[in-house]
């Protein structure tokens, strides 16, 4: 059975089995690897629209936030009341995500035509895929099916394990997706992942924040919101300008997910 270049998948009497990873590189997508602003915001727009019966008149700040904070932000901006307890809550969430996956799957197309990749992303992820032990998935605060969309939409999808990712359709804080995902990934692989073999790749000072209470290494990129200096300020392990130096980008991911000789 020929594989595509990338892609780590064992298979044995039509079934899946574990393939020998030991570490785990995760990649934020927004303004690390993408920029879809444009159609970000009209879907964002299309859903609230639909759900609420308004039009979405005040968007709040999206750069480091997830789709569910978007969401009740965007409520409080334009006076909408939430419900009157949890479960009237969630319930209107769920609608919510469910009509933002049907805005972003009606502009599949529009993705590429309006959005465009940064520098060095493709190469940096076909890259970090050829590298021993290494798998590599998403935390996001995109909902999940959002997230194969845009990832889809590049053709970058089939370099991730999206079933073990992190995505703003689960209400916890990114640092808690993080533990998720290394759990996830430890029980599908087989090998544990711990701080010293995972790294987060990211652009916003929260997601620094995240990876310190997740437990994993992080470099940063300064194609976001952030600066360099405050990337640097936060704590990142590596601060880069951009992903285009694709020796750069390997070199550190290896160099901090290098696991002790005998594991």
């Amino acid at each position: 059975m020929q594989l595509r270049s990338g892609m780590r998948l064992c298979v044995t009497n039509r079934r899946r089995r574990r393939c020998a990873i030991d570490r785990l590189v995760l990649w934020n997508i927004d303004l690390t690897l993408l920029d879809v602003g444009r159609v970000s915001r009209e879907a964002y727009a299309d859903a609230f629209r639909r759900v609420t019966g308004r039009p979405l008149a005040a968007l709040p700040q999206l750069a480091g936030r997830s789709d569910t904070e978007i969401f009740f932000e965007s409520l409080y901006l334009n006076d909408v009341p939430t419900g009157q307890d949890e479960t009237a809550d969630s319930e209107l969430l769920a609608r919510y995500c469910w009509e933002l996956e049907t805005a972003f799957a009606m502009r599949q197309d529009e993705i590429l035509q309006q959005g465009r990749l940064l520098p060095g992303a493709r190469a940096a992820l076909m890259a970090t895929a050829a590298l021993p032990g290494v798998v590599q998935t998403v935390l996001t605060g995109t909902i999940k099916p959002n997230a194969a969309c845009k990832l889809r939409a590049f053709g970058l999808d089939r370099l991730f394990d999206l079933e073990i990712g992190g995505y703003g359709s689960d209400a916890y804080p990114r640092g808690s997706l993080l533990l998720m995902s290394k759990g996830r990934a430890t029980e599908k692989y087989g090998t544990p992942i711990t701080e010293d073999s995972a790294v987060y790749i990211a652009d916003a000072v929260r997601d620094i924040e995240a990876a310190g209470i997740g437990g994993a290494r992080c470099i940063a990129v300064g194609t976001g919101r952030s600066t360099v200096a405050e990337l640097r300020d936060a704590g990142a392990d590596l601060v880069l300008p951009d992903l285009s130096d694709t020796d750069q980008v390997i070199s550190a991911i290896d160099r901090l997910t290098r696991v002790p000789a005998g594991r």
